[in-house]
């Protein structure tokens, strides 16, 4: 029964991390850079939009759920330590929770909120539109990077069982 439930866990958190993955991968090769490349006032406007129509869509509980199930893999790789795929489980659970979800809220959602707030034809909205882009961005980039991984980690943890 524990067995089948680990398993349903590590399929999820994988197919989530990859999901997850290709999200932020689309933000930082090619949504972002368009978003740079039109004037700061739609550029703005449109990740405003974005910030707040992602909160009411499926993206919210696929975001809480991986996390959810990783930070819960990671803890049960910790009293099932002798099993294979342990290791992998509890790496892949580190780097989701660190590398993606801590980032996110630590990193990303301030810079969202402070975005939030930018009326898009003040005279300083330019400024704060170019320092987003690069911090918001630069960020993405890991967040892409820690949920690749840990897709990869879970996986290899699947195959290892």
């Amino acid at each position: 029964m524990v067995q089948h439930a680990v398993s349903i866990l590590l399929w999820f958190a994988a197919i989530g991390a990859g999901v997850m993955a290709g999200i932020y991968f689309a933000f930082s090769v090619f949504i972002m850079r368009a978003f740079a490349a039109i004037p700061e006032e739609a550029g703005i406007r449109a990740m405003q939009s974005i910030n707040t129509i992602i909160l009411r869509t499926s993206f919210m509980p696929l975001f809480f759920g991986t996390t959810l199930a990783a930070a819960l893999l990671a803890v049960l790789a910790l009293f099932r330590w002798g099993e294979p795929g342990a290791v992998a489980a509890l790496a892949a659970g580190l780097v989701y929770v660190f590398g993606m979800f801590a980032c996110t809220i630590a990193l990303n959602v301030p810079l969202n909120n402070a975005l939030a707030s930018v009326d898009p034809k003040s005279p300083d909205a330019a400024d704060t539109w170019a320092s987003y882009l690069r911090d918001w961005t630069r960020w993405n980039h890991a967040r892409t990077a820690a949920s690749a991984l840990a897709c990869g980690l879970f996986i290899w943890a699947i195959a290892a069982r």
